[in-house]
């Protein structure tokens, strides 16, 4: 995880064990938050994982590891922004849901844990892809395809509507989800050295485009590809 960028800069910092730490912590947390029962279950899933965001970029900047703290700002920003497209979904296509588990949501709909879920899996991806955005797109599609089989068994969205599936998933997501990895890779290449004001903008940018490619891949998949087959 030294080199997130592709470029000569490495972390010069302590080892990746703290780092790690926060991860497993994450895990623990996470499953004790989900075990509890509603109302309970909603708000600590939204704890666990704003303590998450607050630890790992405690723990970046503390080790040194500038470029994993600069990764890490950068993704908690996207995580934000990664509302909007779970709210077009859920909220106006139709094929999300999220079950109601107690903690604040955002206008009824969506899980206000949700603003910063996806901080841990595009840390992941994008942090072990080398500074390759296509590895970060095959990385991202293999979590994100672990998380959409776990999603519903533990309670926090499943798809809903007229959507093809596999294991439960729904198709359309995967490749969409690939298409974030890369974005998020690209974007963050190229403004982790901008100023605040880039930075939020370009995450603004990936969250956008992440939307565009789950309308253009639900299209394809269920509406286009439906249509094909009767």
């Amino acid at each position: 995880m030294g080199d997130v960028t592709g470029s000569s800069t490495r972390s010069t910092g302590k080892g990746l064990g703290p780092i790690l730490g926060v991860h497993a912590a994450l895990l623990v947390g996470g499953a004790i938050a989900l075990s509890l029962d509603p109302p309970a279950q909603g708000w600590g899933v939204f704890l666990c994982v704003v303590a998450y965001v607050a630890a790992l970029l405690g723990v970046c900047r503390a080790t040194g590891h500038a470029d994993l703290f600069a990764l890490a700002g950068f993704l908690a920003f996207v995580s934000v922004f990664q509302v909007l497209p779970d709210w077009v979904l859920a909220d106006l296509v139709g094929t999300l849901r999220f079950p109601d588990t107690g903690g604040p949501r955002v206008d009824d709909v969506i899980p206000l844990a949700m603003a910063a879920m996806w901080v841990a899996p595009l840390f992941a991806a994008v942090a072990l892809c080398g500074g390759r955005p296509w590895r970060a797109a095959l990385l991202s599609a293999v979590i994100f395809l672990g998380a959409e089989l776990l999603a519903p068994t533990l309670g926090l969205w499943e798809p809903t509507g007229d959507t093809h599936r596999l294991l439960g998933v729904a198709v359309y997501v995967v490749p969409a989800e690939a298409a974030l990895g890369w974005a998020a890779a690209t974007a963050f290449a190229h403004v982790r050295h901008s100023a605040i004001p880039a930075r939020v903008g370009a995450a603004l940018a990936v969250s956008t485009f992440y939307l565009g490619a789950l309308v253009l891949a639900h299209f394809l998949i269920d509406v286009a590809g439906w249509s094909l087959t009767t």
